[in-house]
């Protein structure tokens, strides 16, 4: 008890020095922000901000992250979110908040734990893990959070964000006055991600009109130590011209002829030419002596920083960021009619399963591979030497022996594997060699006689890897990199989240040193990228739908060559299932930890003839769907704007850019929006949209649906809202709830016939409609109804 309270104790003075040092690094950094937060925030604000650390720290709550991300994201006064994380608790709940969140905030996460020492401090503080560090920088990346190493970077990345576009890449170019910052300048950005711009012929042209003949000639663009203050102003505004620049960075070093201020003044006069096409970032060197021109950069939205690689690792931050948040607006697809032979991989995995086996033989693996389209190499079973020989035969030499085992993991580790063979002799004593190896080292019954195969032509080819396994916080997680014997040697991998499509999967590939070989080097051709992307693409599937049996999968080696030469093909497989519960029996499903992303649900797009006919396209929202909502929103009159979000609200707060990305944008986790596009029409105009909205810390959920006027009455309505329905009973929710006025009598009506109760709530003129989905025949009371929160949901 004593030491209870001691804990208690020790994590309220933590929390207490935790709160004490934001604020006082804060004010430290920046007293503009010091006072910003004084003057804008209350007291009640504060302490609510200390509150949130004190629960953070004493209970290390799981959902406090989601809370805190849902709240800010809300919070119409909060331009940016930064976290310090020691454990991220629920994976699912934060990557669902975060992915909403961050189209329209910047998130930056500062978590520590990089290290293995600095893992087990924070797990010995926070009495939790801290989480493979490689696969939560995976789950940041898809979830458009950035993830930054040092305190000081979290203040400078927020405010860079707050005052400057994003790169559209990652191309920078350098402005300096003095060669030896402009070449520390680089290798910071190189190290960090970054890449020098190329200066084209005619950017290349105009600096030699205007620099001495002395200048650098490349990019660093070194002007010279006496460059004056039109000379920075028009080689700043020549290079913000080349086209393959991303940014740019103006370093100013005090020189006996520089004029640190002027220079600044013509700067911010630049800057405002080229606002918002390009972010510009500054290093005016000097401390005391240049606060003057630090103050009008700063006027003048230019983030300044005291030296120039600082400012150059900032800039890869932002491109990271951009990155990060470009994976957003990717929805991979993936139903189960994509791959009709699934049905045979679970007879496959059921078998291994009820006879207690937790590893399959590599020629079931291949066949798992093959229903999913993942190209393998012709294999024969062999139980005996003569039979083995028969096999070789009639693929035709050479060929490849491996031995068949149901729990020999590593083939090659105990000699199980036997290369070009070129004659029936050969394949004899190769059976006989594997066999015996295997009996002198394990039980008789591992031994299950030989794999026949092909002898694979790889000479111009590479062995890569392929694979995934499950994480204690994200559930299945994929690998992709150099493969082959040396795989733990090289250690050149990416990791992702499953489920992929071909653009998640090609920057996954360029995440690893192999894909620029992969890319055609030394003469050798190019392999086929786009079928890697594809079998890549398969394999996610193949996770995504199996995750429930297999523990870890792998594919080792990957053949991958040119088109002309096969493309890519999987040489061998393993295949690691999750422990049955029993003898006889499957995995026990509660214990595994579920994928951390849903794909895009294409089990919805069905097709819907309405009441007059007319043939609709029922399918998930995208991303992508935001011109359609536009338009959508142009042919709803204000009776319906009023019924729906029960009071006026204008056409251009209904489409404006900030709110569409969060109607369009939805994980299909918390939120599902599913819409009705009408094909008979010659655009394929949007004319419905129905929303499903999970409320925070109850298991329930608010709909809320919006038709077309010319639509109406049509049965668009009733058809969405079974659809949302069905969804929320195979989510496992148990309840769906809604507000209306007492007005619209068409939506009353609606969810009436799919089963609603209906209290009408005169005192505030709506109608609360609540459907029960754990016992449809338990009714609610008026004043039950009136106890439950009812928000307003995002709808359309």
């Amino acid at each position: 008890m004593c030491s209870c309270i001691m804990r208690w104790c020790i994590n309220l003075c933590f929390a207490a020095l935790l709160f004490c040092f934001v604020v006082l690094f804060w004010s430290y950094v920046s007293d503009y922000y010091c006072a910003k937060i004084l003057h804008e925030y209350s007291l009640i604000d504060m302490l609510f901000l200390f509150l949130l650390i004190l629960l953070c720290t004493i209970f290390y709550c799981h959902v406090i992250y989601t809370l805190y991300v849902f709240h800010s994201g809300d919070d119409p006064n909060t331009k940016a979110i930064a976290i310090y994380m020691e454990t991220i608790g629920d994976a699912r709940s934060f990557m669902s908040a975060a992915r909403e969140v961050a189209m329209t905030k910047p998130i930056i996460v500062i978590k520590p734990g990089r290290t293995e020492q600095a893992a087990a401090a924070a797990a010995s503080h926070t009495g939790s893990l801290t989480g493979r560090d490689d696969v939560l920088d995976a789950a940041f990346k898809r979830c458009g959070v950035l993830r930054v190493n040092k305190i000081r970077e979290v203040f400078e990345i927020i405010e860079l964000l707050g005052k400057q576009p994003r790169p559209r890449g990652k191309y920078l170019t350098i402005v300096t006055n003095a060669g030896g910052p402009g070449v520390i300048s680089t290798d910071a950005l190189i190290d960090s991600g970054g890449k020098l711009a190329w200066l084209s012929d005619e950017t290349m042209h105009q600096l030699n009109q205007l620099l001495p003949p002395h200048w650098s000639k490349a990019n660093p663009i070194d002007l010279l130590g006496d460059a004056t203050p039109d000379t920075y102003a028009k080689a700043v505004t020549i290079a913000a011209q080349n086209q393959y620049s991303d940014g740019i960075l103006i370093v100013l070093t005090p020189q006996s002829m520089t004029d640190p201020t002027e220079t600044a003044r013509r700067i911010a006069e630049v800057s405002k030419k080229i606002r918002g096409t390009k972010p510009i970032l500054a290093s005016w060197m000097g401390g005391a002596g240049v606060m003057g021109a630090r103050a009008i950069l700063d006027e003048a939205e230019i983030p300044t920083y005291d030296y120039p690689d600082s400012a150059a690792e900032m800039f890869s931050y932002m491109f990271q960021y951009s990155v990060n948040v470009s994976q957003l607006y990717q929805c991979p697809r993936w139903c189960a009619e994509m791959h009709p032979e699934s049905q045979m991989v679970d007879s496959i995995l059921t078998r291994a399963q009820s006879a207690g086996r937790t590893m399959l033989t590599e020629f079931e693996s291949k066949q798992i591979l093959s229903a999913y389209g993942i190209p393998t190499v012709r294999t024969i079973l062999a139980r005996g030497a003569e039979e083995a020989v028969r096999a070789a035969n009639e693929i035709g030499y050479p060929v490849v022996v491996k031995i068949n085992s149901e729990t020999i993991t590593h083939k090659t580790d105990v000699g199980g594997v036997k290369l070009n063979l070129i004659s029936p002799e050969q394949v004899r004593e190769a059976f006989d060699s594997i066999h015996e190896a295997v009996e002198s080292k394990f039980e008789k019954g591992d031994f299950l006689g030989v794999t026949c195969q092909p002898m694979v032509d790889d000479r111009d080819a590479y062995e890569l890897i392929v694979g995934a396994s499950p994480d204690d916080q994200f559930g299945p997680v994929m690998m992709f990199g150099s493969g082959g014997t040396l795989v733990e040697v090289y250690q050149d991998r990416s990791l992702a989240l499953p489920p992929l499509n071909s653009n998640l999967a090609h920057l996954m590939m360029k995440d690893t040193k192999i894909y620029k070989a992969l890319k055609g080097v030394r003469g050798k051709s190019s392999v086929d990228i786009h079928a890697l992307e594809k079998l890549i693409v398969n394999f996610s599937h193949l996770v995504m739908e199996k995750w429930n049996y297999i523990s870890e999968i792998e594919i080792n080696p990957l053949l991958a060559s040119s088109s002309a030469r096969g493309g890519c093909v999987a040489l061998d497989a393993r295949v690691i299932l999750h422990p049955p519960v029993d003898a006889g029996s499957t995995a026990d499903p509660h214990s595994i930890i579920r994928p951390a992303i849903r794909p895009y649900p294409s089990q919805y797009e069905q097709q819907f003839v309405s009441k007059k006919g007319r043939v609709m396209l029922i399918r998930a929202i995208m991303p992508e769907d935001e011109p359609l909502i536009v338009d959508f929103h142009k042919r709803i009159s204000e009776e319906s704007v009023y019924t729906r979000y029960l009071s006026d609200m204008r056409y251009e707060d209904r489409v404006s850019h900030n709110r569409l990305i969060r109607v369009c944008h939805v994980d299909y986790d918390r939120d599902i929006a599913i819409i009705a596009m009408d094909q008979s029409s010659s655009t394929g105009k949007l004319v419905a949209a129905a929303r499903l909205t999970k409320e925070h810390g109850r298991n329930t959920a608010e709909f809320s649906m919006l038709v077309a006027d010319d639509y109406q009455g049509e049965g668009l309505g009733g058809k969405l809202l079974r659809e949302l329905i069905e969804h929320a009973k195979a989510d496992g929710l148990d309840a769906i709830e809604a507000v209306v006025l007492q007005t619209n009598r068409a939506m009353i009506h609606v969810a009436e016939k799919a089963g609603f109760e209906c209290i009408y709530d005169k005192e505030e003129g709506v109608v609360k409609q609540f459907l029960n989905l754990r016992d449809p025949h338990m009714p609610i009371s008026m004043e039950e109804m009136k106890l439950r929160r009812f928000s307003a949901p995002i709808c359309i």
